[in-house]
């Protein structure tokens, strides 16, 4: 088994109302000069290792975890050291 973690952010000249939402409440709480917030996710997955694993990430990826129209993804796999 191996852990996968997955990167969801929205693609670009999408609208993200909870991005701007945090960054009014910031500035109205008195942090000056944060622009630009961009709210995304975090999944992380215990995935079988093996052959063809990029492509049944990619596919977990493409059909349930984020929304290609208006989400970019990218992911990371994290393999445990052997001794």
């Amino acid at each position: 088994m191996v852990n996968v973690h997955v990167y969801i952010t929205l693609k670009e000249g999408v609208l993200d109302p909870q991005g701007k939402a945090v960054e009014h409440s910031l500035t109205a709480l008195g942090y000056e000069g944060v622009e630009e917030v961009s709210v995304g996710k975090w999944i992380q997955l215990k995935v079988e290792d093996g052959e063809g694993l990029d492509a049944r990430i990619t596919a977990m990826c493409e059909q349930l975890l984020a929304n290609p129209v208006i989400e970019n993804y990218s992911y990371k796999v994290e393999r445990e050291a052997t001794v």
